[in-house]
């Protein structure tokens, strides 16, 4: 009677063993389904719905600064199109491989006119009000005019004295050698509509900080 107990007991305890073991593959199972499952929705929302981006340079200063990083929304153009003062994030039209932030100014079949440090579309004798500039603009801040052809659009950066912008891509397409007349590096300076990957909402570091999106011009 006494071994049938023991060997009784004995069984118990392998069983439960088994039973503890099986709990723990159940368990570790369960983390990785979930952890596989959280990278696949990650995976898939970066690809597909937002946009989560660092900031290197100052050209949208103070608006985005040096080393914020910000949330961009990739379905924000999903059913419609960029207005006049979003900032977006798009392809590099010089370097596609490049991701670009910057400010839309000029719209699809808009003319640009750039003069002593106003901005005046499509002719307009009230220039583009702009309050989000940090300081007075002085770098090429006069004597420029585009046509921004269709389904394209006129980027330039908030830190005007320090934005390589629309103003700039036709030269840097002349010196990285992709255009080798003035006329081939035109169309350069304009992102197309494909181009733009998504509009910038807020920017979460090193601090909170919901986008203004803003440029009003009044038509005569």
């Amino acid at each position: 009677m006494r071994s049938d107990n023991k060997l009784e007991k004995q069984n118990l305890r392998e069983k439960r063993k088994l039973e503890q073991k099986e709990e723990m593959r159940t368990e570790v199972i369960s983390w990785i389904r979930m952890f596989v499952i959280v990278i696949v929705v990650v995976l898939v929302a970066t690809k597909f719905i937002i946009i989560n981006a660092k900031i290197p340079s100052g050209s949208m200063e103070n608006t985005v600064m040096t080393k914020d990083r910000l949330i961009g929304f990739r379905f924000s153009y999903w059913f419609s199109d960029p207005e006049r003062g979003d900032i977006v994030l798009f392809s590099y039209p010089v370097d596609e491989k490049k991701t670009y932030i910057k400010r839309v100014i000029g719209l699809p079949g808009d003319t640009v006119e750039i003069r002593q440090g106003k901005i005046y579309i499509n002719g307009s004798d009230t220039p583009l009000t702009e309050n989000y500039l940090p300081e007075e603009w002085y770098y090429k801040n006069d004597g420029f005019y585009y046509e921004v052809p269709e389904d394209c659009y006129f980027m330039m950066g908030d830190n005007r004295n320090n934005s390589a912008d629309s103003r700039e891509w036709a030269d840097e397409a002349l010196a990285a050698g992709v255009a080798s007349t003035a006329e081939e590096a035109y169309p350069y300076s304009f992102v197309n509509r494909k181009k733009i990957k998504g509009k910038a909402i807020f920017t979460y570091y090193r601090h909170f900080h919901i986008l203004q999106h803003a440029a009003v011009y009044e038509s005569n």
